[in-house]
């Protein structure tokens, strides 16, 4: 008695890379899935049964594995549904030996196979691979030298001056692969030049045009899908603004090569308008229009190496700026640095001033400066702490400055002079809860650094007073009439602070870390001045 084959269920994948002819009663697809199926039948002895799926990706190129039927195929062969993927050619499932060499993989891992009916070999014999591999190496040499050849006629199409195609800039229709005035287009085109040159602003051009009712021309993709028809935004008039087209030039590859069509605007009005550009660049890199310029723009990284970049948040009236971690994109939000940027600034340029006004900085042999370099630098302290900060920034950016937070630290690094070792300047300094503020405290260590009371520090010695005495002689006081007989003891226990501590606070010498949460959090505060010395940092 004859053993029956054990069933094997085969799935046809058929591909075509473009979608001319997908319309037509009988396409290439049809043609590939009825050889397979052929083919599938006459190994019914085997025990092959086609399964009833139709794994078709027309209009899909063979270079990639991101193809809708061919990431359903792979999932199936992965669900033990699929034995045997049958194809017309080995390159209708892949162009890429490394593609095809993960597919193998898949297959082999799930105890699958793959044969082309064409070409007599299969996957399961490692001569089958063998020639696979051999096949798909010329098959990608194959795609290889065509792309490289489409691109060399397309470079050499450039440098002559002809239009190669893509979305038809406005102000041209295209005619025989040629660019040719669009009159209806023309004088718009030149009308939104003009007027950029006069605004010198891209925003107040686009509100301009909206006003107008100035549309985008509309397009119909070969989908039927109708694209355009809406108000222009900064983002496409900024690149129409700056496109060589509109002055006879096609761009390749950053070179311009004089164009076959005719220019819509002249050369002189159209390098005025990427001078314009030119200097709104560099108002926005040094903070011009900015109402807070924010001078470490570009230049500071968060603790853990990553760039910042300031942003502002607002609580009733009051405007709040930070140095905030630029995150990637799925990057875990939570990681992310928030860290005030007046601190910043100000330890910043501080910490430059004094190292400046000091003399400490060292000649590229490691010897002294002489005294003229010495009283330079020491002007240019004095200057850098009170001149403005679009002067400040500019200094910084003149200098290549790049500030690096860490833990419990600010490290400065800049170039003085150009043949001058970099200098690296570390400022000690924590950040700290100051009310409902988050703040960069500098350490009293850091030199002669300026040093202010903390306004929530000053106003709790003051109320511990007032309720103290309220407590204890019955003396009302408007600072603690509101509070609660609990609230006033705690407060009060304030009042019985060291003398020394009471007057670092009214100085503003006091630790760095030493916040009035703290103090109120303070479960037991010792009477003892040593004790509160110890417990409160001082020490």
């Amino acid at each position: 008695m004859v053993e029956r084959a054990k069933r094997k269920r085969c799935a046809i994948y058929t591909r075509k890379s473009t979608e001319d002819g997908l319309e037509q009663d009988f396409n290439s697809l049809d043609a590939q899935r009825e050889a397979c199926a052929a083919y599938t039948l006459s190994q019914a002895i085997e025990g092959w049964e086609a399964v009833p799926e139709l794994y078709d990706d027309g209009g899909w190129s063979g270079g990639s594995m991101k193809r809708p039927a061919l990431v359903q195929l792979l999932d199936d062969v992965k669900a033990g549904q699929v034995d045997i993927i049958v194809v017309y050619k080995v390159d209708r499932l892949t162009r890429s030996l490394a593609d095809f060499a993960k597919i193998v993989e898949i297959l082999d891992e799930n105890e699958a196979s793959f044969v082309s009916v064409t070409q007599s070999f299969n996957t399961t014999n490692s001569m089958g691979r063998l020639t696979l591999n051999v096949l798909l190496s010329f098959a990608q040499f194959e795609r290889e030298v065509t792309g490289e050849r489409i691109r060399d006629k397309v470079a050499a199409s450039k440098k002559k001056g002809m239009w190669m195609g893509g979305p038809v800039p406005l102000g041209y229709r295209v005619e025989e692969r040629k660019l040719l005035f669009e009159p209806s287009e023309v004088e718009s085109v030149r009308y939104i030049f003009d007027r950029y040159i006069a605004l010198k602003s891209v925003p107040k051009l686009v509100d301009d045009l909206a006003a107008r009712d100035f549309r985008t021309r509309k397009r119909t993709m070969s989908s039927g899908r109708v694209l355009g028809g809406v108000h222009i935004r900064t983002g496409a008039l900024t690149l129409m603004l700056q496109n060589p087209i509109y002055v006879s030039k096609i761009r390749h590859r950053g070179e311009l090569y004089d164009g076959e069509h005719d220019p819509i605007i002249s050369q002189e009005r159209f390098d005025q308008v990427q001078a314009i550009f030119s200097h709104n660049r560099r108002d926005k890199t040094l903070g011009k229009r900015s109402r807070n310029p924010s001078l470490l723009t570009g230049i500071i990284t968060d603790p853990d190496g990553r760039p910042m970049s300031p942003t502002q948040s607002k609580k009733q009236s009051r405007t709040y700026r930070y140095y905030s971690t630029r995150l990637k994109p799925l990057e875990d939000k939570t990681s992310a640095w928030h860290l005030p940027a007046g601190d910043l600034e100000q330890i910043v340029i501080e910490a430059i001033a004094n190292h400046l006004s000091h003399g400490l900085i060292l000649d590229s042999e490691d010897e002294p400066l002489n005294e003229g370099m010495i009283d330079q630098y020491r002007q240019t302290a004095k200057t850098l702490s009170s001149t403005s900060a679009i002067e400040q920034r500019k200094f910084l950016l003149r200098c290549h400055t790049k500030v690096q937070v860490e833990a419990q630290a600010v490290k400065i690094n800049l170039n003085l002079e150009e043949h001058q070792d970099p200098i690296v300047i570390s400022v000690d300094a924590k950040l700290v809860s100051k009310g409902s503020e988050l703040r960069l405290a500098v350490a009293p260590d850091n030199g002669p650094a300026k040093h202010e009371p903390d306004p929530v520090l000053l106003r709790l010695i003051a109320n511990a007073f007032a309720a103290r005495d309220y407590l204890i002689d019955g003396v009302a006081s408007p600072l603690v009439s509101d509070y609660s007989q609990r609230h006033l003891k705690k407060l009060a226990r304030l009042s019985f602070l060291a003398p020394d501590i009471i007057k670092a606070i009214v100085q503003g010498s006091q630790p760095v870390d030493l916040t009035g949460r703290r103090f109120l959090r303070a479960g037991k505060i010792p009477l003892d001045w040593e004790g509160q010395r110890t417990l409160f940092g001082f020490e």
